[in-house]
């Protein structure tokens, strides 16, 4: 009525009502009435934002990407902003223009200038890995970024969702990881194998090393064996040895012992010889008949063995001797 008009602001809508070029109102949730042909109402909202955004880039080794992410902000300085966009809302509260989407691409266009010299330093398979390290770039491009100073905005995060290669790029890496894979599969079986085959060769060695220890301990206790029999040998003649010398020694002294019995019953021999000599040494001048007649007993057979002895010694004298049966009866008598 008569160009007076009213509105009103939600909380998180930071307000400025300009009238004849000049600031009346501003504020965070104003309502007022307002003279609509000189007034000018600006608003702004304040809330936190997130600006979805997705632009290629070429790698060092001309390929091309995709960088997919999103850009949460909010509106630190709305006066600012107000100076250099336009927020101009009508009667109803809506915007005139549509410089929100200004905002936004201009954010996006820093989020992507920042990122462009990074992605450019890469190749394309470190680039797709390099979601992480593109955050990293961008948020600390955007939070030293004169314009997004001189907009009034406060970056509150940067999430990159996917860096990604053409279709056709995609079809060809993964085929390639693929067939890697399938390579480091066929490795990993033969390393299996030859794993097995390793343990299998050193199972065998083992049981080789074992079998020749065993013969080693075997040809040890042969041996030891052998040399308990050589001693045992060694002995043996030794103890024959010892009674060989033992036998000679007793033989020796059973020689000794019987020269010595022969040298005694010599000197025995000689002794009695001597003895002998000596006591028939006064019989040897002597006639037999004399020692006959000494050693007569008065019997008729030593005279008749007198008188044969003497019939013997005249015997190529006599013609014929005739003895009796009585005569030879009294001898033998």
């Amino acid at each position: 009525m008569f160009g007076i008009s009213y509105i009103k602001f939600e909380a998180n809508t930071y307000v400025l009502h300009y009238s004849k070029g000049k600031i009346k109102k501003e504020g965070r949730a104003l309502s007022f009435f307002y003279f609509a042909p000189s007034s000018s109402i600006v608003a702004i909202p304040m809330g936190s934002s997130d600006i979805q955004f997705i632009f290629n880039e070429i790698t060092k080794d001309f390929q091309q990407i995709t960088i997919q992410g999103q850009i949460t902000y909010a509106i630190s300085d709305p006066k600012q902003l107000a100076e250099l966009l336009d927020f101009t809302v009508d009667k109803k509260g809506n915007l005139r223009n549509n410089d929100i989407e200004k905002l936004r691409q201009r954010l996006i266009n820093e989020a992507r200038t920042t990122t462009s010299a990074f992605i450019k330093s890469l190749d394309l398979k470190s680039a797709i890995v390099s979601l992480k390290e593109v955050e990293q770039i961008i948020r600390e491009g955007m939070e030293k970024s004169d314009v997004v100073k001189m907009l009034g905005i406060n970056i509150l995060g940067i999430d990159v969702l996917e860096v990604s290669p053409s279709a056709d790029m995609q079809r060809f890496l993964e085929t390639q990881t693929r067939e890697a894979l399938q390579q480091e599969a066929d490795l990993a079986i033969y390393q299996r194998r030859n794993f097995a085959v390793e343990q299998e060769r050193k199972i065998k060695e083992s049981e080789l090393n074992t079998e020749i220890t065993i013969e080693g301990k075997k040809k040890q206790i042969a041996e030891k064996k052998m040399q308990t029999e050589v001693l045992k040998e060694e002995n043996k003649r030794k103890i024959r040895e010892m009674q060989i010398e033992a036998d000679i020694a007793i033989e020796t002294q059973q020689k000794e012992l019987v020269e010595i019995q022969s040298a005694n019953q010599e000197k025995v021999a000689d002794t009695k010889e001597h003895v002998l000599r000596a006591t028939l040494a006064p019989y040897k001048e002597l006639d037999w008949k004399k020692i006959m007649a000494i050693q007569n007993d008065g019997t008729a057979r030593t005279d008749i063995a007198i008188a044969f002895r003497e019939l013997a010694e005249q015997a190529d004298k006599i013609g014929t001797l005739n003895i009796t049966p009585d005569l030879l009866s009294n001898l033998v008598d």
